[in-house]
């Protein structure tokens, strides 16, 4: 996994979560308009529940399920916070934060902090380098870890 590709994991979870949030939003209003119809005819026995109660089944598990992938975006965020601490550059870590944790366009990013979008892809490209190296340090370090924890 590249640098990048570590550091776009948040985004691309936070965007998950937001795509679960629409429907849920969606099945809520599903569930609002089901209506009962009363009638003096028997119901079928070989029919399923009730619509609105599956929708309600389904709002609860998709729910559970966006809970958990926040707490996921959470650690994940967690994690990628203390890889960017790791840079020394503090140019650098700014635009890292702004946006693998903040998610601003590239052009936001230029605005705040001064700079032409030009000269901002660059840092961009220096800062991922030294993420790569970061990365590539821990991943050592965690696999020796886990050498020894074994012996």
């Amino acid at each position: 996994m590249t640098a990048k590709e570590y550091l776009s994991q948040a985004h691309h979870l936070d965007q998950r979560i937001d795509a679960k949030i629409a429907q849920v939003a969606s099945l809520n209003e599903l569930a609002t308009k089901c209506t009962a119809t009363l009638t003096g005819m028997p119901r079928n026995p070989n029919r399923g529940g009730s619509t609105m109660a599956d929708a309600v089944c389904k709002i609860i598990d998709l729910q559970e399920e966006i809970n958990r992938d926040i707490d996921r975006l959470v650690d994940l965020k967690r994690e990628i916070v203390e890889v960017i601490k790791s840079v020394d550059n503090t140019e650098y870590q700014i635009l890292l934060e702004k946006r693998y944790l903040c998610f601003h366009t590239w052009e936001q990013i230029a605005v705040d902090m001064h700079y032409s979008g030009k000269w901002i892809q660059k840092l961009h490209d220096r800062a991922l380098d030294v993420v790569a190296d970061i990365l590539k340090a821990k991943s050592v370090h965690d696999s020796s870890e886990i050498g020894r924890a074994h012996v």
